[in-house]
């Protein structure tokens, strides 16, 4: 996996329309939060039996989002952070403040008095770290969710691989740094793992996300298409229309995460979708039916990408060579389990529509990852290599 596809896998893991983000949270008197849900189950009407969550995380990106769906159900949180992103969000929630490092400050000293039916812990990224927090809930909880990463797999990945795919394997196993190049990653969400199943052994759901997207996004991976199609003109697009192409809505997966406290689901999951095989061209095709400027498209081979090693697109992978796996994991397990996915459509209008609102009520949180310097150098590469 190249350098930077290392990094967007990270930043969708660690960070959720046609109003603004505030929608859904306002009306469960929450205060600013993620965009409106339209859940595979009634996220708008309450559990049968609500439960007692602690959220490791909770501000920033996949957090609100579990966040908005749990208190539209009915259950209790409670959010354990730094209070250093967006600390304004959810002022009706209760808080503990820390740090996951048990060395650092406080450290996780407020998480040790309570008793919750489940953890979500989407904010682990080194094994100390997470075993620390797993041994000290282990007796006051039922259930610990890890959210991991497709990173966590040994590479190059299979086609169609499945939980049970090989995982990455650390070179150090006492290594705390991603690594120059995030070479580090994968090895290390596997790591997480493994610490929190040996903490709770039999209580554990291991979630292991692609890329999360959608709004309220910071990464500027997906939002990068649909706001490049806004703006028209000639656009470079990689690979062609039929390759295969693995995304998970953040909405989505927020809703699916509670439905596994709801049922107290444990096992390992590939959280990733749609249901079956979506073609990269009908994601292009809903990005250019989200606006009313016009385009024209330049496809550009993934034999000819691979070659670019300095620069690649944003969220797209090469269906060729080592990375041809990428984007065909196996989320049957997921499936079975409830997972259910909103149409491709209704994430790239809600994320273009959010993007325009964030611009003023977030001042810019979200950064392009892709510029027009870099479209315009590759288009350049391609032309050239074509005359």
């Amino acid at each position: 996996m190249s350098n930077s596809r290392r990094q967007f896998i990270q930043m969708s893991a660690a960070a959720g329309a046609a109003v603004s983000v505030t929608g859904l949270a306002n009306a469960a008197g929450l205060g600013a939060a993620s965009a409106p849900f339209s859940a595979p189950f009634s996220a708008a009407q309450p559990a049968t039996a609500p439960k007692r969550i602690l959220v490791l995380g909770g501000t920033g990106f996949l957090g609100p989002a579990i966040v908005a769906v749990a208190s539209a159900r009915g259950h209790t949180l409670t959010l354990f952070n730094r209070g250093k992103t967006r600390p304004g969000l959810f002022p009706n929630i209760e808080k503990r403040q820390g740090d996951r490092d048990p060395n650092k400050g406080e450290g996780i000293k407020s998480l040790e008095s309570g008793e919750w039916d489940a953890v979500i812990d989407d904010s682990g990224y080194y094994p100390r770290m997470v075993a620390a927090s797993a041994q000290l809930l282990a007796p006051r909880v039922k259930q610990y969710i890890y959210i991991s990463s497709i990173s966590c797999y040994k590479e190059p990945v299979p086609m169609h691989g499945d939980e049970d795919t090989p995982l990455a394997v650390l070179s150090n196993p006492a290594v705390e740094e991603m690594g120059k190049n995030f070479e580090n990653y994968g090895g290390l969400k596997a790591a997480c793992e493994k610490a929190a199943e040996q903490a709770m052994p039999g209580k554990t759901t291991i979630v292991r996300p692609g890329y999360i997207v959608g709004p309220d996004d910071p990464s500027g991976r997906f939002t990068y298409w649909p706001v490049r199609f806004d703006q028209g003109g000639e656009i470079a697009v990689p690979g062609a229309p039929t390759d295969p192409f693995q995304i998970i809505d953040v909405r989505d997966l927020a809703e699916w995460l509670v439905l596994m406290v709801e049922t107290q689901t444990v096992g390992k999951f590939n959280a990733l979708g749609p249901e079956k095989t979506m073609p990269w061209g009908r994601v292009i095709e809903a990005c250019k039916k989200a606006t009313k400027a016009t385009s024209n498209l330049s496809w550009i081979p993934s034999e000819f990408m691979a070659k670019q090693t300095d620069m690649e697109f944003p969220i797209w992978s090469p269906y060729f060579g080592d990375t041809k796996g990428f984007h065909t994991f196996s989320n049957a397990r997921a499936v079975k389990a409830g997972m259910r996915f909103r149409p491709v459509e209704q994430t790239v209008n809600d994320t273009l529509a959010w993007y325009k609102t964030q611009l003023t009520e977030e001042k810019g949180r979200t950064k392009l990852a892709f510029s027009a310097e870099q479209e315009a150098t590759i288009l350049k590469r391609w032309k050239d290599a074509k005359a």
